[in-house]
């Protein structure tokens, strides 16, 4: 067997997390590919490298970017000092300065802490630097590019044995060379894509929680953790907020049918979280996991005989997509149709977009609401389950929250409760003690 590691910025934030990561990778000989994060938070009011990195780019003065950059320098020399390590990056410094000097850009700024960690990790480990801008390459909207990163990263693995590759950036895949990043969190998706290319049979992934938690635990104390989720709930959480792993990070394991576990760096004895393309495995409760997001605003819609009038559905998604708006679900009636999408997005455009639905479609009537979080109640063992999206509504009725949406998808996987911002975090916690307090 082989696998992919990958270590978030907590499990790398300083010498003692170091030497926590070297006796994991060491420990199993399987362990081949090393994905790392820039160096995260050392305790609750410390600062990223990476938002240190950002702060030094967009300083006002050049005095004030020194003061940044020397911050920056300081974080990485108590490490090594930290290890006993006889290294240096001072020629990497000098390199950076020079290049932030030059607002060479703030992609490159951005990935210069996956940068840094990687090299040092590659030196303390003993194992192979690949630079990830020479073997993945990612295009002007954040997504990889599959047959050119395949090419060059499926050559580059197949003449090492052991390297290590950081996350979070690449090249653009053009001639130009330029750095690219993903969206923050996107050393997970570096990580799932050298586990596809390497061809490996599983990836870990390991932060500083001992698994996929049920719910948020700072809506609820100690939740439990999943110990087995697919891939498609997995999906359904993370869009919804959950964010021990980043939502991109799954399409290209998933397609080679290669397990993730989710791992605590300072717990590696506990089993943490499997994520599997499909298992039979029966779940411990119906409900797999509770996750939502709040601001959302809805847009609902109304004619007579609305479900008779051919086109109508298309006509309306036109104008949204007209004004470069995604919505999140769309529940409907015979004579009724709500959209539902981000408040952020939406509050800017609304009066054009009402006006195009009055001219695209001539309703009866349209109204904005605003002030809405949707919740998403998520398990494979629901399809097999009666009574469930009843449970739901008795548990919220019994705190007596208000429902303002209902939607279920046709795969049975979750269901959407859209309430009040007020009630999320009450709600959440409603739901959680009918399925899971005994």
């Amino acid at each position: 067997m082989s696998k992919v590691v990958k270590f978030g910025g907590t499990s790398l934030a300083d010498a003692g997390q170091f030497k926590k990561v070297y006796d994991i990778v060491k420990s199993d000989p399987e362990r081949v590919y090393v994905v790392p994060s820039a160096p995260g938070k050392r305790f609750k009011d410390d600062i990223k490298v990476t938002d240190l990195l950002y702060k030094a780019y967009n300083a006002n003065t050049e005095a004030e970017m020194h003061m940044v950059f020397a911050q920056i320098k300081e974080r990485f020399t108590d490490i090594i000092e930290g290890l006993g390590l006889d290294f240096s990056l001072d020629e990497d410094f000098e390199i950076m300065r020079k290049d932030f000097e030059n607002q060479i850009g703030e992609d490159y700024a951005a990935s210069r802490g996956e940068y840094l960690n990687g090299k040092l990790l590659a030196y303390y480990l003993g194992y192979e630097f690949i630079d990830a801008k020479d073997v993945i390459f990612i295009d002007e909207h954040g997504n990889y590019d599959i047959s050119k990163t395949e090419r060059h990263l499926t050559r580059k693995l197949k003449s090492v044995k052991n390297a290590v590759i950081p996350g979070f950036y690449g090249s653009l895949n053009d001639r130009s060379g330029k750095i690219k990043v993903f969206t923050r969190g996107g050393s997970d998706v570096t990580g799932s894509i050298v586990a596809k290319y390497g061809k490996v049979d599983a990836y870990e992934n390991w932060t500083d929680v001992s698994g996929f938690l049920i719910v948020d635990p700072n809506i609820v104390k100690n939740p439990s953790v999943i110990e087995t989720i697919t891939y498609g709930e997995l999906r359904e959480l993370a869009y919804m907020g959950a964010s021990v792993l980043h939502e991109n990070s799954i399409f290209p394991v998933k397609n080679e049918g290669i397990p993730i576990n989710i791992k605590n760096t300072n717990h590696p004895e506990d089993p943490g979280t499997m994520i599997v393309e499909s298992t039979c495995h029966k779940p411990s409760h119906v409900i797999t996991g509770i996750a939502g997001k709040k601001g959302f605003a809805t847009v609902t819609i109304e004619k007579e005989m609305m479900n008779s009038e051919i086109g109508f559905g298309r006509r309306v998604l036109q104008v949204f997509e007209d004004y470069n708006l995604s919505f999140e679900h769309m529940p409907s009636g015979i004579d009724t149709m709500t959209i539902v999408l981000n408040t952020d997005d939406f509050i800017d455009k609304e009066q054009n977009v009402v006006a195009g639905i009055h001219r695209a479609v001539q309703p009866d009537s349209i109204v904005l609401e605003s002030d809405l979080a949707l919740i998403a109640v998520v398990g494979r063992g629901m399809k097999a389950s009666r009574g469930i999206a009843a449970r739901v509504f008795t548990a919220l009725a019994n705190q007596k929250i208000n429902i303002k949406m209902i939607d279920q998808g046709s795969s049975e996987l979750n269901i959407i409760i859209g309430v009040r911002n007020v009630y999320f975090e009450d709600a959440i916690r409603a739901i959680y003690n009918e399925f899971f307090n005994d």
